[in-house]
């Protein structure tokens, strides 16, 4: 089993969880949510040696996505064969074809709207530095949100489903709150206590505290 190395850049005025996981052996790993900020994600790639071979998007907002076309550009140009991006589901794509026009009304000049060279759904998996992550698609905050975990590691990225004491805000024209909280009921409370995840925004819990300790998805909901 691979050793799994992770750094977190919060970018966007958003303060976005942009996370690199890598594969501390040989180095090869992904980005998960690129949202801006470019310029030190790149940094943080090329001061620890990387190789990225993959870009993975949870959700189509711009603070998520954003950066998601420049990152791809700067990356293949320096892998010299194209970096892909999957995910998220084909639900969002109406969010990542208006990315620029968000942008500009966040006063977030450089995003760019983007078609992902793989759609992800549940069921699916991907390859994370050497590890097998499930995907599973947990609308409500975004109609195509997905979210990655691997069981046997007791580890996931959630994006906007699940924070530490909250979860995602549904009041979006698109929102729906009984799917999101529906999804993290059915699909995230179950796994195990000691399960670790990382969310899109703030600091990283467990589900059992979430389980326990969360006023909308909890023990005391």
């Amino acid at each position: 089993m691979s050793q799994l190395k992770l750094a977190v850049e919060q970018v966007t005025p958003f303060r976005q969880n942009c996370t690199i996981i890598w594969d501390d052996a040989t180095k090869h790993g992904v980005v998960v949510d690129p949202g801006g900020d470019i310029d030190r994600v790149l940094e943080t790639i090329t001061g620890f040696g990387l190789h990225i071979d993959q870009i993975l998007l949870t959700h189509g907002h711009i603070d998520h996505a954003g950066g998601a076309a420049r990152l791809r550009d700067e990356l293949s140009t320096i892998a010299g064969v194209p970096v892909p991006i999957w995910g998220p589901s084909e639900e969002d794509k109406f969010l990542l074809d208006g990315l620029q026009v968000t942008g500009e009304g966040y006063g977030i000049a450089d995003a760019r709207a983007v078609t992902p060279d793989r759609w992800l759904h549940e069921g699916d998996h991907v390859v994370i530095a050497g590890h097998k992550f499930e995907v599973l698609h947990c609308p409500g905050h975004t109609p195509g949100h997905i979210v990655f975990l691997d069981r046997q590691l007791g580890f996931g990225i959630f994006g906007d489903v699940l924070f530490r004491g909250s979860v995602g805000r549904t009041d979006f024209p698109y929102g729906d709150s009984e799917a999101l909280l529906t999804a993290i009921r059915t699909k995230l409370l179950p796994l195990d206590d000691n399960f670790v995840f990382l969310c899109g925004h703030g600091a990283r819990s467990t589900i059992g505290q979430e389980r326990k300790t969360n006023p909308f998805v909890g023990e005391q909901a």
